[in-house]
């Protein structure tokens, strides 16, 4: 899937969000959308509010290594190479997750193309499946400075594999990403703070 077809379904799954963010954000909530996709994948996308500097975001967040701190179910992640233009970076990382949810486990690989831009105004992070244990997966995590803080929006569409009920994949989601989220600012504002 070409970027420019990622990038104008991830406009379309934000812009189902609003196009600014709830009060409510500020407070601590994570706001979480997940729109039907498929009969068989799913899409997320959330949104939370960091009472941090978007350069401060955009290390932690690009750490990717780190990713496992932030998401409990994220058991590796690892960056395979790295290559550096002038407003791009581009790398590809390997992950692995387990996920237990009603009567089924699942351990999942993915190689992922990255793709960092920085610009003036925002960053942005595009994640592209090469290979691994779904047919469609791609993210994007973006950064933009909101109030005194950084407000992150983070897409993600995935079709796994093995036929997986869209409602079950949005269900969990939905349960799943706040918590995510959270444990993302709480180890963030952490790091900082030491």
């Amino acid at each position: 899937m070409s970027i420019a077809l990622v990038d104008s379904t991830i406009q379309r799954l934000e812009t189902s969000l609003g196009s600014s963010p709830s009060p409510t954000v500020l407070n601590g909530e994570i706001l979480v959308h997940t729109p039907t996709q498929s009969e068989w994948g799913g899409a997320v996308v959330a949104q939370m509010y960091l009472p941090l500097e978007r350069s401060q975001v955009w290390q932690g967040v690009t750490n990717y290594p780190r990713w496992v701190d932030y998401f409990p179910d994220v058991i590796c992640s690892e960056i395979l190479t790295s290559e550096e233009g002038s407003f791009t970076k581009s790398k590809r990382i390997r992950q692995v997750a387990e996920k237990s949810f009603l009567l089924f486990a699942a351990k999942v690989e993915i190689y992922l193309k990255v793709l960092e831009i920085v610009s003036p105004a925002d960053h942005h992070i595009h994640f592209t499946l090469e290979k691994g244990d779904f047919t469609h997966f791609s993210a994007h995590l973006k950064l933009h400075d909101y109030q005194a803080g950084t407000l992150l929006t983070y897409t993600v569409r995935a079709t796994p594999m093995l036929p997986v009920p869209a409602f079950l994949i949005q269900q969990v989601s939905r349960l799943d990403f706040p918590t995510n989220l959270r444990q993302m600012r709480q180890v963030l504002c952490a790091s900082l703070r030491s």
